[in-house]
């Protein structure tokens, strides 16, 4: 007992640190830094350190797909770099509700997974995906990088292995006991989460019904479905 609460004030103590270090890289603001913390200490307390350390690698793996060339997204006016609270609860809360309320019920740790591949998916998708000409989801006519719906074949690879990545990792972390589950849980609903934003993207962001965070949403929240459905 002493010990899993000695490892959980370590974790929550980290999860500052590792929250100060982000603001510090300007990766997200002080206030979007708060929110992750927050969430990170809800689900360390409700479902463990190792559900947490998937959260992690997700942003992990955000950050450096983000700063990854840098500077020819920033010639591109496509640098996004300071995320905001909205972009992390938009990406993180329907993980963090399964995470939170979910347990161990097989269902909700399929709705987790599903949904942390999603913005993983998602996020590498975009940003390794805007350094080759992409085409429109809806048409598939080429369209300059960084329109809202757009898809290329680097892209969707970088998506599906970020996806498989979350996978892997909850297999190792003991979150899911088959890699085959896991990694099925991952690519499905990781692919078909990413693919759901782009066509929202097309179909509604672009017309301005729906802004990014809107979209991050609903995909996850398709991701999570799915994972769901393939867990059971």
């Amino acid at each position: 007992m002493e010990m899993h609460i000695l490892i959980n004030a370590v974790s929550v103590v980290l999860l500052f640190i590792m929250g100060s270090f982000i603001y510090q890289r300007k990766a997200l603001d002080f206030l979007g830094s708060l929110v992750m913390i927050i969430m990170g200490i809800v689900i360390l307390l409700s479902a463990g350190l190792r559900w947490l350390l998937i959260i992690v690698i997700f942003f992990l793996m955000s950050i450096a797909a983000t700063y990854y060339s840098k500077d020819y997204k920033k010639r591109l006016g496509e640098f996004e770099g300071r995320r905001t609270a909205k972009n992390v609860i938009s990406n993180g809360v329907v993980a963090f509700v399964m995470a939170a309320f979910g347990g161990y019920y097989l269902p909700f740790v399929g709705g987790f997974i599903g949904a942390i591949a999603t913005a993983t998916s998602d996020t590498l998708g975009s940003e390794i995906g805007i350094l080759s000409e992409p085409r429109l989801i809806t048409t598939f006519k080429k369209v300059p990088a960084g329109t809202d719906g757009a898809v290329s074949v680097r892209g969707t690879v970088a998506g599906i292995i970020g996806a498989a990545i979350i996978g892997i990792s909850a297999f190792l972390l003991g979150v899911l006991p088959d890699i085959w589950i896991s990694l099925k849980i991952s690519i499905i609903s990781g692919t078909v989460g990413c693919f759901m934003d782009s066509l929202l993207g097309a179909v509604f962001e672009r017309r301005r019904y729906l802004n990014n965070e809107h979209v991050n949403l609903l995909a996850t929240i398709t991701g999570c479905i799915v994972g769901i459905l393939c867990a059971l």
